[in-house]
């Protein structure tokens, strides 16, 4: 054989000798099979030296060639499939020709022992090759030898070795009329919406007879109950419809453009809007299907469905990770999934403990173009599909033209899913009929391409042929289908002529009926009671800030432990206590709590120490072992990643209101890594698709002199975001006015998500303490005036600060014993409580300069949001570093320069 070719070769006979070495010593320690070939030529009856001597004949070298060639069909069979509907077979290097393994067309009609491998026994060449060719060069092409488990390995060959799936007429049926719904409901509008963009399926009409299998085969073998589905735009509104089964006349109505009827939201495109529905299967199951909202960033949805999955696990499904009674489906274009970062921070969370859901089936609507680019051109990589590599997963794909051969690797992917609880792709190659949008002209990039799209005829046209041909369907049926299904179109078209407005869809309405979306003054600030009797604080400090007496722990660990107990004695508490009794305080009345992030443990600090470990690493969590019947607190380090651990936890708290859901930046900067899930779910979600969400950002925030990186977590960010009362963004100096702001985000009558930024260096200052009596009796402050002035009327100067300046600008006014300044912070920035400030104006009526001191750039922090929400208040002067493109300097020297500068002019 060519030397070029001798890779192939796979099997030596070093690997014979052992193989029959251990079959000597056993049969059932080989694979059967290997046993069978063994015995099939007796091998037994000979010692090893004539076993050398029978393999170096000719006949038994050529077993082992077509062993090689089994082996090379199952390794790289998939490049020489019939999987593209409109391009021509690709041309890979070697091939699979007979010469490239040693053997020639003399050999088609030899018998071989080594198709007992294969499950067909002793057969001829010519049959191992037709077998071959079937399973693993038709229309579906199978790659899974990158799979380090042999059990693994070994299962999936044996799914594919079985006889071939035969469906019934009546399924086939369904299968044609799920494929005429898919094309005749584009064409419909098509016509009915000239130029309206609805980024049309077609293509890949068979991903509706695909789900719609999917979910019936899943819950009638396993009996899942729960689907939730992430996708982008393509295809979204004919799965909307003819899937997910929203009404068509509420689609067209959207198509006509009409206003909603609550002008207190925005609303959104209608190929983002998501769904929920209680769906009838046709074996008269009730299933849950949901659809989850998503922007035009295409991936972002991936993380979300993880979280919601995750938390229905939790708790619905009695926290089993590899629950089979609920599915996440991700539907991906081929564009995206190879280049977009969140694919593969998602499949990384995919078998961690705190965020695996216990498998996801990813579908690839497969266009080979993103908007204008060719796949040549969008990827680096074979295939779309090779990032799931990662994860060793078998990946499927497919020519989106067989509708059977797509629905056998939904079988396949469902039965893989649920016996490894592992991710799995199906990697559907079809095509767009027309551009990136319907207005677009395609030509103009690719016009070879779109010629040869022009001349293919859909899936629907190839099915309806096979059928006509089996004889299944004759001409009447095709017309009565198409005709009923066109009369059901018409009258939901004329329908929606009388609908006067469009609504947001229902989307987890029930998980939320009980917290009202609020937006008006009146309620956002209401007072809300967080205090707690002293006697259940004493108790629940006692039990979380003692470690067991029969373990041994490091002894910085016991010194941390020693000191909390003492600063309870003394009644005064610090951050880290005060963040830790915020949760005992909840998980005695109930709830639950999940804290995830990078190093949330332990804490980025050494602050939290929300699980400790002993010398011998046991985890013990004391936040779970407060009382009998108290909520269960979740700790997870998450990997280091931003986007997608962001997008998880907020799909975790999209569907548990119930649940205290916080994530923790590892420094505040480094959320800018997830900055899309902020912008495209976290501030405008609620207004776009009415989606209520309590989740915590815990964002560390503060000029400590260490550099550009660490030191902001970019508070104009957010605040440029605020409007409509949509989020919470509070930057607390106190340990107890943040105990009573994370006590208020569960007590609250409705959910918003709450910024926090959280301090480093307070963490341990020596004035950053609260008194234990103040948990018990007092409320969240929105704005705190000076406590140490002693004469209102020696006031003429205000300075209006927020966060840890505050401590800096404390310093300096005891140093100078300053008594006509007043410190005013402004601990909830957003929703500013203005008649407070008024109030405050009011009081000290002798002021006669007004500042607002921050330690951020004059271009950043909170100033301009400041300047634009008082502005007409308070004739403001500021104090700030000038304006800068770094968030901080990198020198500690320089640092300390313009601090001392700002604190100077403070108290000019």
């Amino acid at each position: 054989m060519n030397d070029r070719y001798s890779f192939l070769n796979a099997i030596h006979f070093k690997d014979i000798e052992f193989l029959y070495n251990k079959y000597k010593e056993n049969p059932n320690l080989i694979e059967s099979t290997w046993s069978a070939f063994f015995h099939g030529f007796d091998f037994e009856k000979e010692n090893y030296k004539n076993v050398v001597l029978q393999l170096e004949k000719n006949i038994i070298r050529k077993e082992f060639f077509v062993y090689n060639m089994i082996h090379a069909y199952r390794k790289r069979g998939h490049f020489f499939t019939n999987t593209n509907p409109i391009r021509k077979r690709r041309k890979h290097f070697p091939s699979l020709d007979l010469k490239n393994f040693g053997l020639s067309e003399k050999d088609l009609d030899t018998n071989f022992e080594v198709g007992n491998l294969i499950g067909l026994g002793k057969i001829s060449l010519r049959s191992i090759i037709h077998y071959l060719k079937k399973i693993y060069c038709g229309s579906i092409g199978i790659e899974y030898m990158h799979i380090s488990n042999p059990e693994k390995i070994q299962w999936i060959e044996k799914w594919f070795q079985k006889e071939k799936l035969k469906f019934s007429p009546e399924k086939k049926k369904f299968f044609l009329k799920k494929l005429n719904e898919a094309v005749s409901f584009e064409n419909f509008i098509h016509t009915k919406f000239v130029g309206q963009k609805r980024f049309s399926i077609e293509g890949n009409e068979s991903t509706l007879p695909a789900l719609e299998e999917m979910i019936e085969y899943t819950s009638d073998r396993y009996l899942t109950e729960d689907f939730t589905i992430g996708m982008s735009h393509r295809g979204r509104l004919n799965i909307l419809s003819n899937f997910f089964q929203k009404n068509y006349s509420q689609v067209f109505s959207e198509f006509q453009g009409k206003e909603y009827k609550e002008k207190t939201f925005s609303g959104d495109v209608k190929y983002h809007l998501g769904f929920s529905k209680i769906r009838k299967t046709r074996k008269g199951r009730f299933i849950k299907i949901t659809l989850v909202p998503n922007p035009s960033h295409l991936e972002s949805v991936d993380a979300i469905v993880e979280g919601i999955t995750r938390a229905k696990i939790d708790i619905i499904y009695n926290q089993n990770s590899n629950s089979k009674k609920i599915l996440p489906i991700l539907i991906h274009g081929d564009a995206a999934i190879s280049c977009q970062g969140i694919v593969y921070e998602v499949l990384q969370l995919s078998k961690l403990k705190g965020y695996t859901t216990g498998g996801t089936i990813h579908i690839v609507i497969n266009n080979q173009i993103g908007f204008t680019t060719n796949y040549t051109e969008g990827r680096s990589s074979i295939y779309c599909t090779d990032v799931s590599k990662t994860l060793m997963t078998p990946v499927l794909h497919i020519n989106a033209d067989d509708v059977e051969s797509i629905i056998r690797a939904i079988y396949f992917s469902v039965d893989f899913r649920m016996r490894y609880h592992e991710d799995i792709f199906i990697d559907l190659l079809g095509y767009r009929k027309y551009g990136h949008n319907e207005g677009d002209e395609p030509r103009f990039t690719q016009p070879s391409l779109y010629k040869a799209i022009s001349n293919h005829p859909n899936s629907y046209n190839l099915y309806r042929e096979k059928l006509e041909k089996e004889k299944i369907i004759n001409n009447n049926d095709v017309k009565n289908m198409e005709k009923e299904y066109e009369n059901v179109l018409n009258v939901k078209y004329n329908e929606a002529s009388n609908i006067k407005w469009n609504v947001l869809n229902s989307f987890l309405e029930e998980e939320w009926k009980d917290f009202p979306i609020v937006s008006n003054n009146k309620e956002i600030f209401k007072k809300v009671d967080t205090r707690f009797s002293i006697e259940k604080i004493i108790k629940i400090s006692n039990q979380i800030f003692s470690l067991p007496k029969n373990k041994k722990f490091f002894k910085k660990t016991e010194f941390i432990f020693r000191k909390r107990l003492e600063m309870i004695r003394k009644k005064l508490l610090d951050w880290s206590m005060a963040e830790l009794l915020a949760y005992g305080t909840l998980l005695c009345e109930g709830y639950h709590i999940r804290l995830s992030g990078e190093d949330v443990a332990r804490g980025t600090f050494s602050q939290r120490h929300a699980i400790i470990k002993t010398e011998e690493e046991e985890e013990i969590i004391l936040l779970n072992k407060i009382c009998a019947e108290q909520g269960k607190i979740q700790i997870f380090n998450s990997p280091l990643s931003e986007y997608g651990v962001l997008g998880f936890d907020y799909g975790y708290a999209m569907y548990s209101p119930n649940v205290l859901t916080l994530w923790e930046a590892q420094f505040g900067d480094f959320v800018n890594g997830g900055q899309i899930i902020i912008d495209q779910y976290i501030s405008s979600a609620e207004d776009k698709w009415k989606i209520r969400n309590g989740i915590v950002l815990l964002l560390p925030h503060g000029y400590e002199g260490q550099g550009p990186e660490h030191s902001s977590a970019r508070i104009e960010r957010y605040l440029q975001l605020c409007a409509n009362n949509n989020l919470f963004v509070v930057n607390c100096t106190t340990p107890v006015n943040f105990y009573h702001l994370i006590r208020r985000q569960m007590k609250l009558k409705y959910r918003k998500p709450l910024i926090v930024f959280t301090p480093k260096s307070l963490l341990r200052n020596t004035k950053c303490l609260s008194t234990i009596k103040d948990f018990t009796t007092d409320i969240f402050h929105e704005i705190l005036d000076d406590p140490y002035v002693k004469d209102i009327n020696k006031i003429t100067k205000l300075i209006f600060c927020s966060g840890k300046i505050y401590y800096d600008l404390l310093n300096r006014k005891e140093f100078i014993q300053d008594e006509k300044t007043a410190l005013i912070r402004i601990e909830q920035i957003y929703p500013l409580k203005i008649e407070k400030v008024k109030e405050l104006l009011d009081k000290y009526r002798n002021k006669k300069e007004i500042f607002w001191v921050q330690e951020e750039p004059e271009n950043m922090g909170a100033w301009s949001f400041i300047l634009r929400k008082l502005g007409n208040v308070i004739s403001f002067n500021l104090i700030a570093p000038c304006e800068s493109s770094s968030p901080s300097t990198g020198s500690y020297s320089d640092f300390l320069r313009i601090q001392n500068t700002i604190l100077k002019k403070a108290f000019l």
